[in-house]
């Protein structure tokens, strides 16, 4: 029987990077994934191919619209090849994947393929996928099992016309109407996507307004942009039903005054959310506590009810990030090491994938108020700096929220071009505890998308932006 100082069950980017961070640190590693890639849903059905896609209908959607502006002329016209844009996603798809499985070898990462449950607390047994069986000892081991589309009681994932996003990713067609269930951002950027393309995309959302985790003034913004987009918007609706006959699928919905409405398309994105994947670990075996919400209970170090084995990722309590799940696997690894890691969750940062971007972290005004902080806004507009009228990127704003008092800055929020990049600054920012008057000093680069930071920095003292 093998033994290892570490076992992590799961290869994605909380997995996998674990894996590395325990190998770095001397510990003899195995990783178990039951798929025959690394990466998990991050790299094979997520952040990674739905990029791609972004990326893809982003240079489309700019050949036909756009090009003629920056005196580009195309003769003839501009054609999709659906089948050639997919099959890239998939290249990009494989090489991240492929790099990954260089990471374990260059790590001497024994990597195992099959499903791994508990036998008990010590020993972790492996059905592999080319058959067979073996039992492991290990020391510790690290649940990094992830998460997999919800969806709601009443309706049946055919994944043909009916799909999650898994199926949104390689559909042979671009859809005439697709209806998205769910204004999240896995809803977005894939309404996005095909919206470029071609398809007119509905989206039913149940709450009052889309990404209703984020500032509302993000949320108010990414509406205003995308209607202009031609997406259609259907918020405080509530589906009730969904059913196919043939190629048409029918969704049922209440709308905000309880009146029953339909929306028909030839394609449902069922984008609900997502939830914690435990299927097969056989948990109870090592004493484990699952809770109520079908996470794997864990305290502040990340430790489960068994205090050799730790939990990482989607599977437990937070928000369903790969980067949060990486900052965990490091700091999983290095407790084990015996060192003293520390995360600040507040300072994990939030992005959306759309076109314009959007990005926050810290605290958005409603939490603040709902706290009875007293805080200070500053806001600038992308359309007054001069970088993004020579892009012609004019939609969004950065909003700085700093304390009243001290001037500490709270919560850092924006959408538009390259937001997702844009937000580290705010990041490295507040975790040196930085105020809206240390960034307002800061030089930034003239012309470039940032120096809205340092614009809204200077609204949020004493109202001293200089280009408004």
């Amino acid at each position: 029987m093998s033994t290892y100082d570490v076992a992590i069950i799961g290869s994605g980017p909380g997995g996998y990077v674990a894996a590395i961070r325990c190998a770095q640190l001397g510990m003899k590693t195995a990783i178990i994934e039951k798929y025959s890639t690394l990466g998990g849903t991050c790299l094979n059905v997520g952040c990674i191919p739905s990029k791609a896609l972004l990326d893809s209908s982003h240079h489309y959607e700019h050949a036909v619209k756009h090009f003629e502006d920056h005196g580009i002329e195309i003769p003839g016209e501009v054609k999709i090849n659906l089948e050639k844009m997919i099959s890239r996603k998939q290249a990009v798809v494989d090489q991240t994947c492929d790099g990954v499985s260089f990471l374990m070898k260059k790590n001497d990462i024994d990597v195992f393929e099959g499903v791994g449950s508990f036998k008990d607390a010590t020993h972790i047994t492996i059905d592999k996928t080319k058959g067979g069986q073996e039992t492991i000892e290990v020391k510790h081991t690290i649940i990094a099992t992830g998460s997999k589309p919800s969806s709601l009681p009443f309706i049946t994932i055919d994944k043909e016309r009916i799909i999650t996003s898994t199926e949104a990713l390689k559909l042979k067609e671009i859809p005439k109407h697709m209806v998205i269930i769910g204004g999240g951002v896995i809803g977005l950027e894939l309404g996005q996507v095909y919206r470029r393309l071609g398809a007119e995309v509905s989206v039913v959302e149940f709450m009052d307004r889309i990404i209703p985790g984020m500032d509302k003034a993000l949320s108010k913004e990414l509406t205003k942009v995308m209607k202009k987009q031609g997406v259609k918007f259907y918020t405080s609706h509530k589906v009730t039903a969904v059913t196919r006959k043939g190629e048409e699928v029918t969704i049922t919905a209440d709308d905000k005054k309880g009146n029953p409405v339909e929306f028909k398309g030839d394609y449902c994105l069922v984008s609900v959310g997502r939830r914690p994947y435990t299927d097969g670990l056989n948990a109870a075996a090592a004493g484990v506590k699952l809770t109520d919400r079908g996470q794997v209970e864990i305290n502040d170090h990340l430790q489960t009810s068994v205090k050799n084995i730790y939990a990482i990722g989607d599977v437990v309590k937070g928000a369903m990030l790969a980067h949060k799940a990486e900052e965990e696997g490091v700091f999983v690894a290095e407790t084990i090491a015996g060192q003293k890691p520390h995360i600040d969750y507040n300072l994990i940062p939030g992005v959306v994938y759309t076109w314009p971007e959007v990005a926050a972290v810290g605290k958005t005004e409603e939490e603040l108020k709902e706290a009875g902080i007293k805080y200070k806004s500053g806001q600038f507009p992308f359309r007054a700096l001069g970088r993004s009228r020579a892009s012609a990127d004019l939609d969004g704003f950065v909003k700085i929220l700093a304390d009243e008092k001290t001037d500490e800055v709270l919560g850092v929020h924006m959408i538009g071009a390259r937001c997702a990049d844009l937000i580290a600054e705010a990041v490295t920012a507040m975790e040196f505890r930085a105020s809206a008057e240390d960034i307002s000093r800061m030089s930034h680069a003239h012309p470039t998308f940032t120096e809205a930071i340092k614009e809204a920095a200077l609204a949020a003292t004493d109202n001293r932006a200089l280009h408004v």
